[in-house]
């Protein structure tokens, strides 16, 4: 990976595992939306946070999501990748996870001082896959998208990487 200017990681089942219990975090967000007379039945979570941002709900679920995501940060698990950041020059971290809970599990692992930039949900307007969180990183490390990296775990990091126009290779892959 020594080819590459710059590397951006995504954090939760990348460099971490968050422990969060996702289901109950999904009833709590879903829970502030039947308050108000909006059935979510049996959306996921992120179709939850897009009624509620459709409702002008938004701000108290990502608060929601974001309490689960920080407690589940003091306690996250270290993956085998993260052993890989401290040998980059240039490293950011892009989640679709809060900021304040990206910073958390960096420091609780020790690799917040390898990481240049962290760009969580809230950090900009947009989530994965819109590539922005990805640009607005690469912007902070003066790194060309064309010659930088971004390691995932889902389709959507997949997704976010090619419309930034950046390589992208799957996290299981390199910590094989």
């Amino acid at each position: 990976m020594t080819e590459y200017d710059a590397i951006v990681y995504d954090l939760d089942g990348t460099l971490v595992r968050l422990n969060v219990d996702w289901g109950a975090v999904r009833e709590r967000a879903a829970a502030v939306l039947t308050a108000r007379d909006v059935e979510a039945g049996e959306a996921d979570l992120w179709t939850v946070r897009e009624l509620a941002a459709e409702r002008g709900l938004l701000a108290r679920v990502d608060g929601i999501i974001a309490e689960h995501e920080r407690e589940g940060a003091r306690t996250a698990t270290r993956l085998p990748l993260a052993d890989e950041v401290a040998r980059h020059r240039s490293v950011g971290v892009c989640s679709l996870n809060d900021e304040s809970a990206c910073r958390i599990a960096l420091e609780r692992h020790g690799l917040d001082g390898h990481v240049d930039v962290v760009v969580g949900r809230g950090t900009v307007d947009t989530t994965k896959p819109d590539p922005e969180g990805l640009l607005y990183a690469l912007q902070r490390l003066d790194a060309d998208p064309a010659a930088s990296l971004f390691v995932g775990d889902s389709e959507s990091d997949r997704t976010a990487a090619e419309r930034a126009g950046m390589a992208f290779r799957p996290a299981g892959e390199l910590a094989e």
